[in-house]
């Protein structure tokens, strides 16, 4: 009977035109993977960046936002941004708990830039618009981007021994000169998010439409830059698959375990539970928010997702919070938890790659400041509502 259960829910994950989005994101990010792109944008940043105060770890956050937003990915973004980046700054002599908190950070874009991976899941599994959430977390992702930035400028300022200036890369620019090498860098990647975004918002094609687009126009982009062939076509598929093949497995469990929580009345009691409580909107916002950075701190954010939204949806309907508001902040806290010590999955994506001489403490000090600035946009959200809820509206109406 259970075996019947699992392969219904497997069927039925499978199925979800809203999920049909995934792989092809992923695609996206394992293809661009594959080549030399981030190496280019890093390259273009730096060029313009250099001469600002930590304009090393600026550049690194403008590409980890760029790349974000043609990947989608959590953790892949962290590890391609930090075999190119940690080299440079350690060369030019940044202190090892900024390059650490940088890539870290950066790194986490992905779960708050569209098009966002953990995005289409929560909306999949909240019924709610994947385009809206999209329009929803754009303007709190651009304003966490520049509060990264404030945040190593300000470092900069009154630390300038913790952040060099300078530090030209040695770049192969094939004879061009910095500005061409810039546009050629920067501008064909920004036409495919555009492409990707820009579809989605204006109401031409649904998420999935538009990640069909994406697909093929990074292929365009790899040959264009002359890095397609065959052996990197067939690595990106295979962890297309593969990453797929474990979503799509933790989606199914996580249903299961969802409606099985609910079919032994689980979800009465928590709503009885909460209502009880009888600390209004507010106070159970704080709650789920509360429940979600714990969970997040120990679990992976798709067990996150999965186990929480189902549970906390009948809650948020029966208070009249709006899901795509509540879902923002959600998103956000699962971000800060990804950077959050004791489990920081971030630290240990960048333990990977980081050189012997990089501690844990190291890491630990480098991602506080930059967990400060996702708790301050966290405020912000919840204070002014319209910064989430505003696009939506403009977009959608």
């Amino acid at each position: 009977m259970i075996g019947v259960q699992a392969f219904n829910q497997l069927v039925d994950v499978a199925s979800r035109y809203a999920l049909a989005a995934v792989p092809m994101f992923v695609f996206m990010g394992a293809m661009l993977e594959q080549s030399r792109v981030a190496e280019r944008l890093f390259g273009a940043m730096n060029i313009l960046l250099r001469n600002l105060p930590g304009g090393m770890s600026q550049a690194t956050i403008m590409m980890c936002a760029i790349f974000a937003a043609g990947t989608g990915i959590v953790g892949a973004v962290e590890v391609l941004v930090g075999l190119i980046t940690i080299p440079a700054m350690m060369k030019l002599g940044y202190a090892r708990s900024l390059i650490a908190g940088t890539i870290c950070a950066g790194g986490s874009l992905g779960t708050m830039i569209p098009p966002s991976i953990v995005v289409v899941i929560y909306a999949a599994l909240a019924q709610a618009s994947i385009a809206h959430l999209f329009a929803a977390v754009l303007i709190p992702g651009a304003l966490m981007v520049l509060m990264f930035m404030g945040y190593i400028l300000a470092h900069a300022l009154i630390r300038p021994q913790d952040l060099p200036r300078g530090g030209a890369l040695d770049l192969d620019t094939g004879g061009d000169s910095g500005t061409i090498y810039i546009v050629k860098a920067l501008v064909p990647p920004l036409l495919l998010i555009f492409a990707v975004i820009g579809s989605i918002l204006a109401g031409l094609a649904s998420p999935t439409e538009a990640a069909g687009v994406g697909c093929l126009g990074v292929v365009l982009l790899t040959i264009l830059y002359g890095d397609f062939n065959f052996s990197a076509l067939r690595k990106a598929l295979v962890t297309t698959i593969e990453i797929n093949a474990m979503v799509s497995l933790i989606v199914a469990g996580g249903t299961l375990f969802a409606g099985a929580f609910l079919v032994h009345g689980g979800n009465t009691m928590v709503s009885g539970f909460v209502n009880g409580l009888d600390w209004g909107p507010n106070g159970v916002i704080a709650l789920l928010l509360a429940v979600l950075f714990i969970l997040g701190c120990v679990l992976d954010w798709v067990s996150v997702v999965l186990i929480a939204i189902p549970i906390f949806l009948p809650i948020l309907k029966s208070l009249g919070i709006d899901p795509v508001w509540f879902g923002t902040m959600a998103i956000i806290v699962i971000q800060t938890s990804y950077l959050t010590p004791p489990m920081a999955p971030a630290v240990f994506y960048l333990r990977s790659i980081a050189p012997s001489e990089m501690t844990y403490g190291d890491m630990y000090r480098g991602v506080l400041p930059f967990v400060a600035m996702q708790v301050l946009l966290l405020v912000l959200v919840w204070s002014f509502p319209a910064l989430a809820t505003a696009l939506p509206k403009l977009f959608f109406g």
